[in-house]
């Protein structure tokens, strides 16, 4: 390694433009099979490098940072999440965490209102049949859904993406409601016209959607509990594109089973990858394999802001993005 060079070691296959440019910087090992590291690869990789550069995919627990070497100072993960990752953990062990917020927002509010389109009108549904063959022709009572036009949107978390999907939203003639851990500034809510309410609980039992777009932290693990979900009223559709477990997954699906939800879409879920089965056979269930911040863009900006907050700190300065004790507080 040269002298003045940091040894930067990347869990996964990142753009080619933010690879090229890491190499150029650092002393950089890339992982060009794109095969997830295993716990013990993580170990291995953390005891030697002065930098981590890990995905949302990388579990990177307390036990992995138990084994992190003296020269390992920055975690610099390439995703706006930061569950993976033990903060509390790192920063007993001097190690700065840092993330790379703000560049997804808006990909990952398309996806939101992509699906909160596409669950009440059927989209996916219709398209299965019409790929089988089942289509005889149009008809006035066959395939009908419902509007979004008019109904009431409950969104959690009313941070970046939160109000982007608010923009949207209002757009689609939906009326804005929200709860957060803060009010957001007037001049916000009266864009938006947008109604807050300090108990989710009343929020959510006068909802026609709700869309989640708060981060898994351990305040909210099961923020949508069996108890809330049971506050939903049968005609309501949630939308999920932040993390699966902020929602009570299991109790979620009874309700759908039941009928006491009228339908999902889902982007995440709380056991990812692998998917409760008795999803993958409902029709009012709209599922996505975690794509909503997929963009070429958005990959490229994210690779930006990893070598932005690498170079910072190897300067000696406070990365712009270091995660601090404050943003693990519920939104």
């Amino acid at each position: 390694m040269s002298q003045n060079k940091p040894l930067v070691i990347v869990t996964r296959k990142l753009p080619d433009v933010t690879e090229t440019r890491m190499m150029e910087l650092f002393d950089t090992r890339l992982n060009v099979t794109d095969d997830a590291m295993s716990h013990e690869d993580l170990i291995n990789a953390v005891k030697f490098a002065d930098v981590l550069v890990p995905t949302v995919t990388d579990k990177i627990d307390a036990d992995v940072i138990a084994h992190a070497g003296e020269r390992l100072k920055l975690i610099a993960s390439f995703g706006t999440g930061w569950d993976h990752i033990d903060h509390h953990a790192a920063r007993e062990r001097g190690i700065t965490v840092t993330n790379t917020p703000g560049v997804l927002t808006e990909d990952t509010a398309d996806m939101t209102m992509a699906l909160m389109l596409s669950v009440p009108r059927r989209v996916t549904e219709g398209e299965r049949v019409l790929r089988a063959g089942d289509w005889h022709g149009w008809g006035p009572t066959w395939m009908l859904g419902h509007r979004i036009w008019g109904k009431r949107l409950g969104i959690i978390g009313m941070g970046r993406i939160g109000t982007a999907v608010a923009r949207r939203a209002r757009a689609f003639g939906l009326s804005i409601h929200y709860h957060n851990r803060h009010r957001v500034d007037g001049e916000t809510e009266a864009e938006l016209e947008a109604t807050y309410w300090e108990s989710l609980d009343q929020m959510l039992s006068r909802m026609d959607i709700i869309s989640v777009n708060c981060p898994h932290t351990p305040a909210t693990y099961h923020l949508l509990s069996a108890r809330r979900l049971q506050l939903l009223q049968p005609q309501c559709y949630i939308v999920n594109t932040a993390r699966g477990e902020v929602i009570d997954e299991d109790a979620m699906v009874r309700l759908l089973q039941e009928g006491r939800i009228a339908g999902a879409g889902l982007d995440v879920f709380e056991h990812e990858p692998s998917v409760n089965k008795k999803l993958l056979d409902m029709s009012n269930v709209v599922l996505l394999p975690h794509m909503g911040s997929a963009t070429i863009e958005g990959r490229i900006n994210m690779g930006e802001k990893v070598l932005i907050n690498i170079r910072t700190f190897v300067d000696g300065h406070n990365p712009p993005d270091r995660i601090i004790d404050e943003d693990l507080l519920p939104a």
